[in-house]
């Protein structure tokens, strides 16, 4: 492929991924619904209704003075690389990243995570992604 070809082609790949989201959004509500369904929660647990016991990850606290000891269980069996946790995120309460944890099937035999927070208050998130159950969000006050 020739140079100027390259380049062109670069460009319009580069615009066209800016301008067809825009596209979409502006199509209609079923765009703007399905993306809605980023995560699953307890009320909203979408198709996999059948799986909140097992993907809705829980958040358990300890305060001492400053510190608040954040433990996030998602009750799932690892079943090595075929079915697991992949990870947990906790966030804040303005939904900004706090940490995460990634669980690797071969070490580990349960999705807990522990996280240390100095001198924080108010709502925080948990997030809980499964490899074929996607992603969980629940919530606690600390």
């Amino acid at each position: 492929m020739e140079r100027r070809n390259f380049i062109r082609l670069s460009l319009a790949s580069a615009g066209g991924s800016l301008i067809i989201p825009k596209l979409a959004l502006a199509a209609g509500n079923e765009s703007v619904t399905a993306s809605r369904d980023i995560y699953y929660t307890k009320e909203a647990p979408g198709r996999w209704a059948g799986k909140v016991a097992t993907h809705l990850p829980t958040i358990d606290f300890t305060k001492a003075g400053d510190i608040t000891n954040v433990k996030i269980i998602t009750p799932h069996e690892i079943k090595g690389y075929e079915h697991y946790i992949v990870k947990h995120v906790l966030l804040d309460k303005n939904y900004k990243f706090i940490d995460e944890h990634l669980f690797d099937p071969a070490k580990d035999n349960a999705a807990i995570s522990t996280f240390t927070l100095t001198n924080y208050s108010g709502t925080v998130y948990a997030l809980s992604l499964c490899n074929k159950h996607d992603l969980w969000l629940n919530s606690s006050e600390v």
